[in-house]
């Protein structure tokens, strides 16, 4: 049941998210830039038996809005990797493209790569995707240094 909580909070956040196209005084949302610290969740629902998976780390990543290029660090070995590539923005959506993901990749470590749904206000990035009802990837940052 608290697993179940949780991504139903999830979505919800999924759904205002996309929702938030703009900042209260209808400019534009800004672009992140600089290095941003938080934590990357995974929950996982496993079909048959309706059990939830939860795995989350800390990391880092690091946005250059100039040249709008991405760099993810504090990596671990089976949860999320080290990677780098390009970002665009069509609000409510960031989009990722990430130059050491392969398709072929058979690993379970994630990459910062596709399409979320994100939020931010200046300070707080939250991104979040999902694919059909068994999984859903969030990324919670806050703004640590321009």
């Amino acid at each position: 049941m608290r697993h179940a909580l949780l991504y139903l909070s999830f979505l919800l956040v999924i759904v205002a998210t996309g929702c938030l196209k703009t900042t209260s005084n209808n400019q534009p949302v800004p672009t992140p830039s600089g290095t941003f610290s938080g934590q990357y969740k995974r929950f996982h629902r496993h079909t048959a038996i309706g059990a939830w998976d939860t795995v989350k780390t800390n990391l880092t990543v690091k946005f250059t809005a100039t040249d709008n290029t991405y760099a993810v660090t504090g990596a671990t070995t089976t949860i999320h990797a080290n990677s780098y590539g390009t970002f665009t923005m069509v609000s409510p959506y960031i989009g990722f493209t990430d130059q050491t993901y392969s398709p072929t990749d058979t690993s379970k470590v994630a990459h910062l790569v596709g399409y979320y749904n994100y939020s931010y206000d200046g300070t707080n990035l939250t991104m979040y995707a999902s694919s059909a009802d068994t999984l859903l990837l969030g990324y919670t940052l806050k703004k640590v240094t321009n």
